[in-house]
């Protein structure tokens, strides 16, 4: 092979993790740390206003939905504590990560996403949704979100 034939740095193309997913990767890594640095007794408030930070900095319409599902969230499902995820506002049980929002503003998408994780108890058979695409908030979209949302903790 020539020196001519070797391929250069700028002909290589990385298919890894594009700029936001780095973000996020170091958002959750500042998230364990912090975690880890405070007491499980604070951890509830410090989560809140952490989540109502993070909801504060999304533009338009995100931020609106983001708080109806905050509010829903909180409402529905108390025992659930607020915290960050990825950056994310997260809903945490027993400090696992139970649902979350995505902003379509954080990955550049074109919608928004309810997300829940594992440990929520959404089975139903074989198979099941455990994401939801969000382009805006309907009164029917909201019951179904507090139905979800609680069957998901129990």
């Amino acid at each position: 092979m020539k020196d001519t034939d070797k391929p250069t740095a700028s002909a290589k193309s990385y298919e890894g993790f594009d700029e936001e997913e780095r973000a996020a990767m170091k958002e959750r890594a500042q998230e364990l740390k912090a975690d880890s640095r405070r007491g499980s007794r604070s951890a509830k408030v410090d989560g809140e206003s952490e989540v109502l930070a993070k909801i504060a900095e999304m533009p338009e319409p995100d931020r609106v939905m983001a708080e109806q599902i905050h509010a829903i969230v909180k409402a529905s499902a108390p025992e659930l504590t607020p915290k960050t995820w990825y950056g994310m506002p997260g809903y945490a049980k027993d400090g696992k990560v139970v649902c979350f929002f995505q902003s379509s503003h954080k990955f550049k998408t074109r919608y928004s996403t309810l997300g829940f994780n594992d440990v929520a108890g959404l089975d139903d058979g074989t198979m099941w949704p455990t994401a939801f695409a969000l382009t805006e908030l309907t009164a029917a979209d909201e019951t179904r979100i507090i139905q979800l949302v609680k069957k998901a903790v129990s």
